[in-house]
């Protein structure tokens, strides 16, 4: 990768990075700059929603995984995306699968598979990683907050293993054999802005929409994948890109329907509903701040 700025994501399964980084990974593209996306299972345990697919689930033919492999491909080419990789190669680690906690955020299922990303060994995960760091020598990390959004296993295995192999692939004597040390210059944690999504839950009501984002009051608690706007470090204006981002969400459409809430919330409130992503900064310092207190690049400052 020839780029000088490069931004390395984590995600767990495919549409994950379409969904939190699709604007930005299609704006820094655009820019010229290194966009590296890893991905940590192939999402064998999604739900279909498309009915002629269904043969394809984890408890008929489980071939969902081999499916989502060519729905990621496509997302990539939608989003100029040239550098995507799989967390050990392509199934290394298998989607673990969740159910919903009477509370409302995800858990771990009843039953995991033994090959399952939630069971996979740390170090053994983040050693796969560690590699491809000191490949691309990224300077930006995203990833997902210690709960992975919503509380799905796999996101959070994802944080741990991007946390900890971003401190291992520093450290010059460790696993000489993985490449030269790489030290990551600033890490963010992918955040949903509290402020906006009311905003926008409120235009949906206004506009007669009661089942998008079902539950949800704009003036009530908001689940714990939205981050209070205080905590937010950067946001990143692409709405340039917006349409990218959803015609790569609409690549992966054993996953993602268009009369789902992503496009209704898009429809309603325009291309500030998706097409401005946000971040909490974990490591680094901040760079130089725009109109309203937040980085408008996560390579400010380098």
């Amino acid at each position: 990768m020839t780029s000088d700025q490069r931004l390395l994501l984590v995600h767990a399964h495919p549409d994950d990075e379409c969904i939190g980084n699709g604007a930005t990974m299609a704006k820094y593209v655009a820019e010229g700059r290194g966009v590296t996306l890893v991905t940590c299972t192939a999402g064998e345990m999604g739900e279909i929603l498309v009915p002629e697919l269904e043969h394809l689930a984890a408890d008929q033919e489980d071939r969902l995984g081999e499916h989502r492999k060519g729905e990621i491909a496509e997302a990539m080419k939608v989003l100029g995306v040239t550098d995507h990789r799989w967390l050990g190669g392509f199934g290394t680690f298998r989607d673990s699968g969740m159910k919903w906690h009477e509370d409302g955020h995800a858990v771990a299922a009843d039953e995991v598979h033994e090959n399952a990303f939630w069971n996979a060994d740390l170090n053994v995960a983040a050693d796969h990683l560690v590699e491809i760091i000191r490949e691309v020598r990224p300077q930006v990390l995203a990833t997902y907050d210690p709960f992975g959004g919503y509380g799905h296993p796999d996101h959070i295995q994802a944080h741990r293993v991007a946390m900890y192999a971003a401190q291992l692939a520093a450290v010059p004597s460790y696993r000489k054999d993985l490449g030269d040390p790489w030290e990551i210059a600033k890490i963010y944690w992918n955040a949903m802005s509290e402020s906006r999504m009311r905003a926008g839950l409120r235009a949906l009501r206004d506009a007669g929409d009661a089942t998008s984002f079902e539950g949800m009051d704009p003036d009530g608690p908001l689940p714990p994948f939205v981050t209070a706007d205080e905590n937010l470090s950067a946001a990143i204006d692409a709405q340039e890109h917006v349409d990218q981002k959803l015609d790569a969400l609409r690549a992966h459409r054993t996953q993602v329907t268009t009369d789902g809430p992503f496009f209704a919330l898009s429809n309603n409130v325009g291309s500030t509903a998706w097409g401005i992503e946000y971040y909490r900064i974990v490591k680094g310092e901040l760079g130089p701040l725009g109109e309203d207190g937040l980085e408008t690049d996560l390579f400010a400052g380098l």
